[in-house]
């Protein structure tokens, strides 16, 4: 055993990566209680790092970091339940513990944990939340900044989840085909959430946004690994791994923005594009088109520059039409404009984005006023691209983009 504290720590933070869900997993889906298995395991871990300095590592940190964390459930149980009923639900749980301590692999019960967590029951903004906390262990305030809200008020409304989980009894398990819909749709948002988020910080230099990306990479892999035939989980995947495989190519040397148009093909990452593709055409042989799968395809129509040199904008369009029957929203409907405004004009795709002008929720998107600017500039309509410039770089929180759009006004001179 190794017992240096560099080493220890180290081994403590290697745990918590690969083992923290599937611990807390497996302890919640005895007693349906999400909180008490998360305060099990944090005292479990705490052991650990006053533990393991001193007398090593163990062989099996995951199986120690379980004994622990089974103990500690057991002495809170035995403290809060006093009655001939809980003294019966205390020596069942003491019994099972005790059986498992022999058992060489620990039975991976991630899956069964998000679906519970997306459950119906559940209030629906606060399914993919509970999904990052319980899964990566992440705190209310790194999901608050993903969601756009205070931590305090995220922090209540996980306690009010988890409290939810318990009271009502929701199930651990995986749903069946007819109930699956809505809460595999919760559980690949979540997801998609964490890997957005640290894809917005491209330089990975903002604490609580450091590594996002990589993990909702990993939460993808490991749903598709555990429903290697469901599409719209290799789908979310191959999405994924496309706009990874830009991210060097994202910011120049001087770390300036540079839009996906403009980017060096040969900065990209051959390897995830690849592997997209294959996840893509996998999901593809299912014969069932889902959200994911199309935005993948669009990732791939601009990944196909690498070979062309050229993209494909009717083929772009086409794809965003669809997207737009599937998934509409005001992403989808600015994105397909401007595959329009490629394909057909800037006078057609600037038709389609005024037509977007009533929908309150892009007064303050960022997105719509630049697609706007831009394309009203390259119709030489100055002063309406200024003003457009204008707000779309008000909304920017980004320096680097916010840069790029101030280049782009300053050029038109107004």
């Amino acid at each position: 055993m190794d017992s240096r504290p560099e080493t220890a720590r180290a081994a403590a933070e290697a745990a918590a990566r690969q083992s923290y869900g599937k611990l807390v997993a497996w302890l919640a889906a005895r007693t349906r209680d999400v909180a008490a298995a998360e305060d099990a395991l944090a005292d479990a871990f705490a052991a650990a790092l006053e533990s393991w300095p001193r007398t090593g590592v163990p062989e099996k940190p995951e199986a120690w970091l379980l004994a622990v964390a089974r103990r500690r459930r057991v002495d809170a149980v035995r403290r809060r339940l006093t009655s001939e009923a809980g003294r019966e639900h205390l020596k069942l749980i003491a019994e099972e513990a005790e059986a498992r301590m022999t058992d060489e692999d620990l039975p991976d019960e991630r899956l069964r944990l998000m679906f519970a967590c997306a459950h119906p029951a559940m209030e629906a903004g606060v399914r993919a939340p509970l999904i990052l906390q319980t899964i990566l262990g992440f705190d209310a305030a790194t999901i608050a900044s993903a969601f756009l809200v205070s931590p305090a008020t995220m922090g209540q409304r996980l306690v009010r989840a988890k409290a939810r989980i318990r009271e009502t009894g929701i199930p651990f398990r995986v749903p069946e085909r007819a109930e699956l819909g809505e809460r595999l749709d919760a559980v690949l948002e979540a997801i998609y959430a964490t890997f957005a988020e640290g894809w917005s910080d491209p330089a990975g230099t903002e604490t609580r946004r450091r590594n996002l990306a990589t993990e909702g990479i990993w939460l993808g892999r490991l749903v598709a690994s555990l429903m290697p035939n469901e599409p719209e989980a290799l789908g979310l995947l191959s999405l994924m791994l496309f706009a990874e495989a830009r991210r060097a190519a994202r910011r120049d040397a001087d770390g300036d923005y540079v839009p996906l148009a403009e980017q060096d093909c040969a900065l990209w990452d051959n390897a995830l594009i690849d592997e997209a593709e294959a996840l893509l055409g996998r999901a593809a042989t299912r014969d069932v088109i889902g959200r994911y799968q199309l935005e993948a395809a669009v990732q791939s129509a601009h990944a196909a520059r690498r070979r062309t040199g050229r993209t494909d904008w009717a083929a772009v369009r086409e794809l965003y039409d669809a997207l737009s029957v599937i998934a509409g929203s005001p992403v989808v409907s600015i994105n397909r404009a401007v595959a329009i405004s490629e394909a057909e004009g800037a006078v057609v795709g600037l038709a389609v984005l005024y037509t977007l002008g009533d929908d309150k929720r892009l007064a303050d998107y960022q997105p719509y006023w630049a697609a706007r600017a831009g394309l009203l500039a390259r119709l030489g309509e100055i002063t309406q691209a200024a003003d457009a410039y204008d707000r779309a770089i008000g909304l920017e929180h980004d320096p680097a983009v916010r840069r790029f759009l101030q280049e782009k006004r300053a050029i038109l001179g107004n």
